[in-house]
């Protein structure tokens, strides 16, 4: 028996098997039956002009959500303009206003003006209220439809309005309450407005939100409040407390997962997801500044051997293990860095201050233990105890410059405001081999060799 999975997948091979045929009637037909989701991803296997009359097939409706299903990026934006731009607009005018705004936000300015002229003035003005938000904000990311009522009504008054504007809003989780000049009072449950007394006046039922968001937040606090709070959508207000609109949760799913592969990829030097999907040459083109830089680095912590290289001439052996006490310290500090800048994306700015101490301990009972196993290996291989020392207290050293580098670096960049992902393992990677390398030739060259 097959899974719902598979009868997808034969449901999609089907539609791109019809379009290649010119059956688009049949394939508009079958479409039907996906989710949008589902329909988005053979949207986008097409080539743009089978992409142009599939969705043009379509109803209007599902080709709108499919279309705002795709991967945002200049395919979606192209898609859209390659349509007649009496179709761009009944695409657009399905779509809810946030999920709009985004896409007519991929299109160039000509682009734009073509579709907004088609639209109704309304339509238009509410999409270029929302344009002017940058992507990455709040405002970027609200939408106006939601439910509000007045302060002043009473619950049998404020139940038949949510009535009335319900039938227009889309998936509404939250009632919010007003003033007269639309500021926020609160927000009310729809259980406490269905069981109080009729005659009762909203303003005694009313909540203060858990918290709110001006429209010029930036998305990745957005998510951080809603998955603090739990709340099913946030209001976002003008510095004077005007109720500007709403962000829901399944918007902030995105924009967390958005964030965090952003930052995923940082780490790894890669600084635009775009470059996922970029050919070789220019995934050499943007990567090899990168990778010049840790070179540059990195050979400014292979110097190190260089000042010590009489010392490695008389105990060969130490050649062998001055790798291992580096990489040791590596590892550490992005285990580290990891935990530390995930508290402050989790947490907010500023909320990673505490962790140097904390990582400074971890880092001297780790180092110990890593230091007698390096010990023994060094007796092992040299059978001097001594050098046995010098190297256990190499390894316990490093793990604490490990642990403390680990913390200290993103929590200092996030205190100068700058990104602690972008720039944060080229420096603890750089300290660890630093001091490895120093503290374990140094420390030979004294006790060993009494230099």
């Amino acid at each position: 028996m097959s899974s719902p999975i598979d009868e997808t997948r034969e449901l999609q091979a089907r539609i791109e098997a019809l379009v290649g045929a010119g059956d688009l009637a049949m394939a508009g037909s079958l479409g039907a039956e996906l989710h949008p989701s589902d329909l988005a991803d053979v949207v986008e296997r097409l080539e743009e002009a089978a992409q142009v009359a599939l969705l043009s097939a379509l109803p209007a409706e599902l080709a709108s959500e499919a279309l705002a299903e795709m991967e945002e990026g200049e395919e979606r934006g192209d898609l859209l303009a390659a349509l007649a731009p009496e179709k761009g607009a009944e695409l657009i005018g399905e779509l809810a206003d946030d999920d709009a705004a985004d896409l007519m936000g991929e299109l160039d300015p000509p682009e734009q003006q073509k579709i907004l002229e088609v639209l109704p003035d309304r339509t238009a003005d509410e999409l270029l209220g929302l344009m002017r938000y940058d992507d990455e904000t709040a405002g970027g990311l609200m939408t106006t439809d939601l439910v509000a009522v007045e302060g002043s009504l009473t619950a049998s008054e404020a139940l038949a309005e949510v009535r009335r504007q319900g039938r227009e809003v889309l998936d509404f989780y939250t009632v919010f309450v007003v003033g007269p000049d639309r500021t926020l009072l609160g927000t009310l449950r729809l259980d406490q407005l269905i069981m109080a007394d009729p005659a009762s006046h909203i303003e005694s039922l009313v909540e203060e939100p858990d918290a709110t968001v001006g429209p010029e937040e930036d998305q990745e606090e957005v998510g951080r409040l809603i998955a603090r709070y739990n709340l099913a959508s946030i209001a976002v207000v003008s510095p004077d407390g005007v109720l500007l609109g709403r962000i829901t949760f399944d918007d902030v799913i995105d924009v967390i997962e958005a964030e965090q592969t952003e930052d995923i990829l940082r780490l790894a030097g890669v600084v635009d997801e775009e470059q996922l999907r970029h050919g070789w040459a220019e995934s050499v083109r943007t990567r090899l500044p990168w990778l010049a830089l840790n070179l540059l680095t990195a050979s400014a912590a292979a110097s190190v051997i260089l000042i010590y290289e009489d010392v490695i001439d008389q105990v060969l052996t130490l050649a062998f293990l001055a790798p291992i006490i580096a990489a040791m310290g590596g590892s550490s500090g992005t285990q580290s860095l990891a935990i530390t800048i995930r508290r402050i994306t989790v947490e907010g700015s500023g909320s990673a201050r505490g962790f140097v101490l904390k990582e400074i301990l971890i880092g001297l009972v780790i180092g110990g233990v890593l230091g007698v196993g390096i010990a023994l290996l060094a007796v092992l291989v040299n059978g001097d105890p001594m050098l046995g020392l010098v190297v256990m207290l190499a390894m316990w050293g490093n793990q604490v410059v490990a642990g403390f580098a680990g913390a200290f670096v993103p929590a200092t960049l996030d205190r100068m405001g700058v990104d602690p992902s972008v720039a944060s393992s080229v420096f603890v990677h750089t300290l660890t081999d630093l001091c490895g390398f120093f503290l374990l030739l140094g420390l030979a060259s004294k006790m060993l060799l009494g230099g």
